[in-house]
């Protein structure tokens, strides 16, 4: 992860902690979600989603020229920090860890949200969320440039956003937590939205999104 991704996440992490504070309802104490809980789920996943989304978004960033790529990557980089951030003070303050208990996407089981495959698990077979990028693909997206970089970032970005909606969705409806409900609402407006527009932009490169 570079320097530029660190320091923007040391930055998110403190204002989240104020903004944990300040949006709306965020039990503490007694009030706190349990560590299997939703709403500790979704903070403990998004924050892991989001976190790949900027890595995504500086790496393209800094491989075109193009001013509609570059706001676009910049707007998800700082949005997405600072949510992450957020989703880290929630956890300070309801004296969870940043890790939980079993796999990735638990929480998410029963709810009725998509993502479960065949065998029950909810991650992909080789271990991932569902819409992260492998290793091997960030590899070629650092090794691409121009058009081409802006092609693939969008193709691995409107997979992300596609698959991190279910996610906020499941966290509206079953986190029992108002300040988790607001920012998975705000979670699926934007990344429905920027989905959109990122679609658009790949027609406009002759290309399609990935299957």
């Amino acid at each position: 992860m570079s320097p530029k991704v660190v320091l923007a996440a040391l930055v998110a992490l403190a204002l989240g902690l104020v903004a944990g504070l300040a949006l709306g309802r965020v039990g503490g104490g007694d009030d706190a979600p349990g560590d299997r809980s939703v709403a500790a789920g979704f903070a403990r996943d998004m924050q892991t989603h989001h976190d790949q989304a900027v890595e995504m978004s500086w790496i393209v960033y800094d491989r075109t020229d193009d001013e509609q790529v570059r706001t676009l990557a910049y707007d998800i980089a700082r949005t997405q920090s600072h949510q992450s951030g957020q989703m880290a003070g929630w956890l300070q303050l309801w004296g969870l860890s940043p890790t939980g208990p079993g796999q990735q996407m638990d929480w998410m089981k029963g709810l009725g949200h998509g993502h479960e495959g065949e065998a029950g698990s909810m991650l992909t077979e080789d271990g991932r969320m569902p819409g992260m990028a492998s290793s091997d693909q960030l590899d070629k997206l650092r090794g691409l440039r121009a058009e081409e970089a802006e092609v693939y970032f969008l193709q691995l970005m409107i997979r992300h956003h596609e698959a991190g909606v279910p996610m906020a969705e499941a966290a509206r409806d079953s986190s029992g937590q108002d300040a988790v409900e607001t920012l998975a609402s705000s979670i699926i407006r934007s990344q429905t939205a920027e989905a959109e527009t990122m679609t658009e932009m790949l027609e406009e490169r002759d290309a399609t999104p990935l299957e």
